[in-house]
C-alpha cells in the first residue's frame, strides 16, 4: 500500500458516508485528509483515474439513475438529491454522462454504472464500491454456489424442525410456474429463460408469445441462437471479472437492478427444477437414457 492508495481508500470511505454533503468543496475534502487541494487531487487522480470531485459527481449521477428506475420521485427531487440546484443543470450533466435526458432514460433505462469496471461505482441500494482487487473466477463462483447450497440445506432443516410429523409428510403440490406444466412448456421455458435474460442484458423486449405451444423445431432453432448467446454473455463477464457488475432489467415492472453473478445463479437454480421435471417425465414414458440429468460427470470431463 502507498500513501496515495491509502488516501484514496480513506477518501472513498468518507465519501460513502457523506455523499449528500453538497456544501463540501474540493478544498474541504483535501483539508479533511490534511493535504493541499493540488496535492490531494493529484493523488486521487493517480489512483482513480479522475479528480475527486469528478468521481463524486459521477457516483451521484449513477445513484440518480438508480433512483429513477426504482422510485417514482419527481425528477427535480432526484436532481436536488444529486446536488443540482436546477432541473436544467441536472439534465445537462445527466445527458452528458448517459447520452440521454433523465426523462428519456427513465422510460428506457440502461446500465447504471458509467465508465469501466476499474472505477469507483455506486452499488444499489446505497453503497459505493472500490474496484475489486480479487477477481471472481468461474471456479470460485461454482464454489460459492455449493457453499450456498450446503448453508441453505441446513437452514431448511432447521426451519423444518418446527413442523409436525403430519406436516413433514404432506404431499407437496406446488409448481415453479402458475400455469399447467408439460414437457413442451418446460422445454420452451428453459430456452425462454435464457432468451429473456439475453433480452434484459441487451435492454430489449422479450416476445413471450413464442412460448405458446411452441413446436420442437422452433425450440431447436431458438436454442441455437439463445443458448450460444447466453453462454457468450457468461463467458464474457467471467473472463473480465465482472460477475459483481450490475445491469438493469427494464422488462420488470418496475425495472430492477441485478448483478451478472446473481442472474447466472438465478438461471441455474430455476433451470435445475425444470430439467428434473422433464427428465422424470421422459423416464415415465420409457426414455430414461438421460437419467437425472446430473451435471456431475459433464463438469468433471475435460473441455
Amino acid at each position: 500500500m502507498t500513501v496515495a492508495t491509502d488516501t484514496f481508500a480513506d477518501f472513498v470511505d468518507g465519501l460513502a458516508g457523506a455523499l449528500d454533503d453538497h456544501e463540501a468543496t474540493g478544498a474541504d475534502w483535501a483539508a479533511r485528509h490534511h493535504f493541499s487541494r493540488f496535492h490531494f487531487d493529484r493523488m486521487i487522480r493517480s489512483v482513480a483515474g479522475e479528480a475527486p470531485q469528478t468521481l463524486r459527481r459521477r457516483v451521484l449521477l449513477e445513484r440518480a439513475a438508480y433512483r429513477m428506475i426504482t422510485t417514482k420521485a419527481p425528477l427535480i427531487d432526484i436532481a436536488v438529491e444529486a446536488g443540482y440546484s436546477s432541473h436544467e443543470a441536472f439534465t445537462r450533466a445527466f445527458a452528458k454522462a448517459f447520452d440521454a435526458t433523465p426523462r428519456e432514460w427513465r422510460k428506457k433505462p440502461g446500465h447504471i454504472q458509467r465508465g469501466g469496471p476499474d472505477l469507483v461505482h455506486f452499488v444499489p441500494p446505497g453503497s459505493i464500491r472500490l474496484p475489486s482487487r480479487d477477481k471472481v473466477s468461474p471456479m470460485e463462483l461454482l464454489e460459492k454456489m455449493v457453499d450456498h447450497h450446503v448453508w441453505l440445506t441446513g437452514e431448511m432443516v432447521r426451519v423444518a424442525s418446527r413442523l409436525t410429523d403430519d406436516q413433514l409428510d404432506e404431499t407437496i403440490g406446488l409448481a415453479v410456474d402458475e400455469d399447467e406444466q408439460t414437457v413442451r412448456s418446460l422445454l420452451s421455458r428453459l430456452i425462454g429463460q435464457m432468451g429473456m435474460w439475453n433480452a434484459a442484458m441487451a435492454n430489449r423486449e422479450y416476445d413471450w408469445s413464442v412460448e405458446e405451444h411452441e413446436s420442437l423445431t422452433s425450440m431447436r432453432q431458438r436454442l441455437e441462437v439463445e443458448g450460444s448467446r447466453y453462454v457468450a454473455h457468461v463467458r464474457e463477464v467471467s473472463a473480465a471479472g465482472r460477475l459483481d457488475d450490475t445491469f438493469v432489467d427494464a422488462l420488470c415492472e418496475p425495472a430492477e437492478v441485478f448483478t451478472y453473478g446473481g442472474m447466472i445463479a438465478h438461471v441455474l437454480t430455476f433451470a435445475a427444477h425444470r430439467r428434473t421435471l422433464v427428465v422424470l417425465a421422459l423416464d415415465h414414458h420409457g426414455l430414461g437414457e438421460l437419467g437425472w440429468g446430473d451435471p456431475m460427470r459433464w463438469v468433471a470431463e475435460p473441455a
